[in-house]
């Protein structure tokens, strides 16, 4: 008898429900029939019910995974993003502060406020933000516009296009938490289900309302998948305990939240790292273990030839063997929250970010300077600090969504070789954000300066950390 052919195939989702889908993959693992025909015995009912069965009533969530969706998320806050996407195995795409703009009044105003004495001082001085944001547009694009001249034949429109993000860039740096935004969230159920339930055990009331109605959306299409999806007492509680704790230890220490010496530590790494990724890859293409391969890299003459086996021929856009995962590194980084929203993005990492504040200082962009809008921007940052301060006394969590884009916040970082190389390529070239590439810059420098041998193959646009602070920022405070 011939063997059977292979065949693959979609099962769509115009043609069968997200839940259906999931539970045609989750039966071939004990059922010998196609796909197709496990597919067409079931309905929407039986799929309910099997999920109810082993999904909820026996934990296996892996079949979950097969249930896909797609949300649109509109006008949720800069900061209720940081919520939305902390789940590492979604796929987001949100509004760009550097190729978009935003109107005066773009900005979410805190249930929490409702009734308080400070919410007319909150909505005044968002709007003073954006206000500022708006005016600020002309006067950095008339500088750019200098450096950046005007092609022969080319439009108002095309030239404004091709150097938006140059001044949009610095005035973003204005933009507060509260900015609204859109994001497109692509996750499957399991991802989903999680989701929600960190989400309604936020301590922020809008991030809440989001968890409620993201279920309500999905139970439309995986209506038993997220049915149990509620708050987690211990999220909340475990923050309530050592928040608590964090203030108890800072009265009695008198530890004060203040500026770090250097805004780039590497706190830890492994210090046989480079011997460790070699060794692996040894044990990879090889027979021996891997005692005996990490003593045939310690005693090889010249490891560079293994290193330049394994990197040489690394291409711009290609992806490092998954042997560079063997060496990790942690970082203490101070940036400004324009770079940090992007630094998110990098889920890959493991990150600890602190709450945003207005206690850590702010940057100051040259070209505000450059352009004569250094006061006006000064002023309005001051504003938004102050009214921070007032704010964190009542409530440090709704208090962030007040702190622009300038502000500085500190994030612990832990990743491996291979995500170094994916974000110090990305972030560090040539059309990424100043911000941003100075980071990137000092990640890699950091990195190079422990492990030379594996990261001299990264391609990183040619500039250094210290260039861009003093090309790009009149201050770093």
């Amino acid at each position: 008898m011939p063997a059977p052919k292979r065949e693959i195939y979609l099962l769509s989702p115009k043609q069968f429900s997200p839940e259906t889908i999931a539970v045609a993959f989750a039966k071939t693992s004990r059922a010998p029939e196609s796909f197709r025909e496990i597919v067409a015995e079931l309905s929407d009912e039986q799929s309910a019910q099997f999920h109810e069965k082993w999904v909820v009533g026996y934990g296996h969530a892996s079949v979950a995974e097969h249930a896909v969706l797609h949300l649109a998320i509109e006008n949720a806050s800069r900061l209720a993003m940081e919520a939305i996407e902390s789940n590492r195995l979604a796929s987001y795409t949100e509004k760009s502060t550097r190729y978009q703009k935003w109107d005066a009044d773009n900005f979410y105003i805190p249930a929490e406020l409702d009734g308080h004495a400070l919410r007319d001082e909150y909505i005044a001085t968002c709007r003073m933000l954006f206000e500022t944001y708006v005016a600020a547009q002309e006067p950095v694009r008339e500088l750019v516009k200098q450096s950046a001249p005007r092609r022969e034949n080319e439009t108002d429109e095309a030239w404004d296009r091709r150097i938006r993000s140059q001044y949009v860039d610095v005035c973003r740096f204005l933009l507060p938490a509260a900015a609204l935004a859109n994001v497109g969230v692509t996750a499957n159920g399991r991802v989903l289900e999680s989701a929600i339930r960190k989400w309604n055990s936020s301590p922020l009331a809008e991030v809440r309302e989001i968890g409620v109605s993201v279920k309500a959306a999905a139970k439309s299409e995986i209506p038993t998948l997220v049915k149990y999806a509620e708050p987690v007492e211990y999220l909340i509680e475990t923050s309530n305990d050592l928040t608590s704790l964090v203030a108890e230890f800072n009265q009695k220490s008198k530890i004060k939240n203040q500026k770090s010496d250097d805004w780039c530590v590497l706190v830890d790494y492994d210090r046989d790292g480079e011997a460790r990724v070699l060794a692996s890859a040894l044990y990879r293409f090889g027979e021996m273990s891997y005692s005996e391969a990490l003593g045939l890299v310690k005693s090889v003459p010249d490891v560079a030839i293994l290193a330049d086996a394994l990197l040489k021929r690394l291409g711009r856009y290609d992806i490092p063997l998954r042997e560079l995962e063997h060496s990790s590194y942690t970082f203490d980084l101070l940036m400004d929250q324009g770079a940090y929203a992007e630094f998110k993005r990098h889920r890959m990492m493991s990150q600890t970010p602190q709450l945003l504040t207005g206690a850590l200082g702010y940057a100051v962009p040259r070209r505000f300077v450059e352009a004569g809008f250094e006061s006006e921007y000064r002023r309005a940052m001051d504003a938004a600090g102050a009214l921070w301060q007032k704010l964190a006394a009542w409530n440090v969590d709704v208090a962030q969504y007040v702190v622009p884009n300038g502000y500085n916040r500190r994030v612990l970082a832990t990743f491996n070789l291979r995500e170094a190389y994916a974000f110090c390529q990305l972030r560090a070239a040539a059309n990424a954000h100043f911000s941003m590439r100075r980071v990137a810059q000092r990640v890699a420098g950091e990195i190079g300066a422990v492990h030379p041998l594996l990261t001299k193959y990264l391609k990183l646009h040619a500039e250094t950390w210290q260039g861009l602070e003093n090309e790009y920022f009149s201050a770093l405070e």
